[in-house]
């Protein structure tokens, strides 16, 4: 349907593709990945026509369609949210016109033939309408509208009166709405809650046409894509599956790369050698010129340097009491807009609470009224002994300073860290190189929300308030930024729309709907169970990474005695094979119990005894980094027998 042919395209003297090739198949719902900075919106721009390339061309099929949602839409525009999503269809209300003037001239002139004419003219074009969906559309667009959270009221608002986040849903539902044969989504998660993305989810899954997504959230690619597209510096590379089975791929293609880059270099330091050691004897010189011309012919493996993988943990906290902090009959209202009347609420030592609902419930003020960054109207906050509050969110930034670098922000909050450590920390949160050294006055919003979340990660506190934490950065950051929270020492109250992220940190989640809150113990994947009344899936919660699934220790047992029959194995590869079964045994006993206890999570009748619930969300805790470090193990051994074999 649409192929890019040796497309080249390069900015201010930075070359982002040189080259490119890429046919996207009909279809399909791909998922483009790759490193903040790597062109995947110029990517995007290039197949939506928008930008040329330097050099190829990008065709498409003459009936094509192409519908791109950037990841910022500018401008306001002029009319209401239900005409913005309907903007998309003037041919339809140009002939809707012409059925008002036809309409109009049948009333004024009397029977005869040029009634029937104009009768006749506005058949044909009551047809057309209706062939084109005229009669539908706005029924249409209000249920759309409805999915991406706009209630009835907001039909008739303005698009100057919403935020940016809201226009962009209005822009989103015009694409839908248009269904074009080819459907570009630049980072649709950002600004969309839960329910809404579970909606467009449902959507998207039944769309006929094809479907290129670029997003960081991995819980919304694993659910809904076909496949893969990774963009790095040697193009596109196409991995079928989900996100999930890309990781598993990935790793797999990459470690059979490294071998055969071993194995080449092992053989060409061999020829180079024979060269070296008989280049001036005349009896072996067709020899060594014919091992020469090898050497010019042979096709080098080529293999990308990975990224270095970053890790983090958090300063140890101070240690704090049973109680870390509580609302008592709290009550918040903005004007005549009562948000809280006389609620309730207690954190404890350790917990990791998320708090979920749709927008415009009351999360982000629950949560700057526990963190004490908004005052209460009436009611009463406490915090318990030794308790230090970090709040954390996107809009509140006035807390850095406009004359420090982004390194010396964080020089100032962690001074005994040194540079080399404070610029590792800042580049896991994509500000590496000279963006270490810009002044914070200077840096984009996306960049100062990353300051300001690595600033308050490098300094001790027994509570984090974290609103939205995961915007702004990239898949390899937002793992950074989960296992430093998984490992942190103290307790977590959060908001996030990114359920892989809830599912990895919470260990309960917190409904907030119209004022009241419900407790809710497990992940978010037990919290949807327990709404549907249905048993949690298994293993709901993600291990700690993806790898590839370990085979059954009786499969291990017979893919082992092959080995050992066909090659002669030294007493280490038989130590590494004897303990690779014994962690595959410990890894499948562990994920069998995992099991059980996802189901019994999903049970409501478990949560009528509070500390039995609690004892079953503590074991499954540990089980899961039990078999986090199991499959650690497995990685490394897994790895040490490729190096023997």
């Amino acid at each position: 349907m649409i192929q890019l042919e040796g497309v080249s395209k390069a900015y201010g003297g930075q070359e982002l593709f040189r080259a490119l090739t890429w046919r996207i198949p009909d279809g399909e719902r791909l998922g483009l990945v790759g490193p903040n900075g790597v062109g995947k919106t110029t990517l995007c721009r290039l197949l939506a026509g928008q930008e040329e390339p330097d050099a190829g061309r990008v065709s498409r099929a003459r009936a094509a369609t192409v519908g791109y949602l950037p990841q910022d839409v500018t401008g306001a525009g002029a009319g209401t949210v239900l005409a913005e999503a309907l903007s998309g269809f003037d041919a339809v209300w140009r002939v809707e016109r012409e059925m008002e003037h036809a309409a109009a001239a049948l009333g004024a002139v009397p029977p005869g033939p040029e009634a029937d004419a104009l009768m006749a003219r506005y058949g044909d074009l009551q047809h057309r309408f209706e062939a084109a969906g005229g009669y539908r559309l706005e029924t249409q667009a209000k249920a759309i509208l409805g999915g991406l959270g706009f209630g009835p009221g907001d039909f008739t608002r303005r698009l100057e009166e919403l935020s940016g986040g809201w226009r962009m849903r209005a822009a989103l539902a015009r694409l839908l709405l248009l269904r074009p044969s080819l459907l570009l989504l630049d980072e649709p998660t950002n600004h969309l809650d839960i329910e809404s993305l579970q909606w467009l989810e449902g959507f998207l899954g039944g769309y006929e046409g094809t479907v290129v997504i670029v997003s960081h959230d991995r819980y919304f690619l694993n659910r809904l894509v076909t496949s893969i597209a990774e963009l790095g510096p040697g193009g596109v590379t196409v991995y079928p599956g989900d996100y999930d089975a890309y990781l598993v791929e990935r790793a797999a293609r990459r470690a059979l790369l490294e071998a055969r880059a071993k194995n080449q270099a092992k053989r060409v330091a061999e020829v180079e050698r024979f060269i070296e050691r008989f280049r001036y004897q005349a009896t072996k010189a067709r020899q060594v010129q014919s091992r020469i011309k090898m050497l010019d012919r042979l096709e080098r493996v080529a293999l990308e340097p990975e990224a270095r993988r970053i890790r983090f943990a958090f300063p140890e906290p101070p240690r704090t009491g049973r109680r870390v902090a509580a609302l008592r009959g709290a009550h918040k209202a903005y004007g005549d807009t009562v948000v809280y009347e006389g609620v309730d609420f207690e954190v404890e030592r350790g917990e990791r609470l998320a708090l979920v609902g749709p927008n415009g419930a009351g999360k982000s003020t629950l949560l700057r009224l526990l963190a004490g960054v908004l005052p209460l109207d009436r009611g009463e906050r406490t915090l318990g002994a030794n308790v230090a509050v970090h709040y954390y969110a996107q809009h509140q930034l006035d807390a850095l300073t406009p004359s420090h670098t982004a390194l010396e922000e964080l020089e100032a909050a962690a001074p005994t860290l040194g540079q080399t450590r404070l610029r590792t920390i800042l580049g896991a949160f994509l500000l590496s190189g000279d963006a270490a050294d810009k002044r914070v006055a200077v840096l984009s919003g996306g960049e100062k929300a990353r300051v300001a979340l690595a600033k308050m990660l490098v300094r001790p506190a027994g509570l984090l308030c974290l609103d939205e934490p995961t915007n702004h950065l990239d898949l390899a950051s937002r793992e950074v930024l989960e296992e430093a929270l998984a490992a942190f020492a103290g307790t977590i109250v959060f908001i996030s729309h990114d359920r892989y992220f809830i599912n990895r940190i919470a260990t309960s989640v917190v409904a907030v709907v119209r004022g009241t809150l419900t407790r809710h113990l497990g992940t978010y994947d037990d919290y949807l169970a327990a709404q549907d009344g249905a048993a949690a899936p298994a293993a709901a919660t993600p291990p700690e990474r993806v790898r590839p699934r370990p085979a059954s220790p009786a499969q291990t047992k017979a893919r082992t005695a092959e080995r050992t029959s066909t090659r002669g194995a030294t007493r280490e590869v038989r130590e590494l094979r004897r303990r690779l079964e014994e962690v595959e045994r410990q890894i499948h006993t562990l994920e069998h119990r995992l099991a059980e206890m996802g189901a019994a999570l999903g049970d409501p009748a478990l949560y009528a005894d509070g500390e039995r619930a609690r004892a079953v969300i503590v074991e499954r805790r540990r089980a899961e980094e039990q078999v986090a470090w199991l499959l650690h193990e497995w990685e490394a051994i897994s790895e040490a027998l490729a190096a023997h074999e």
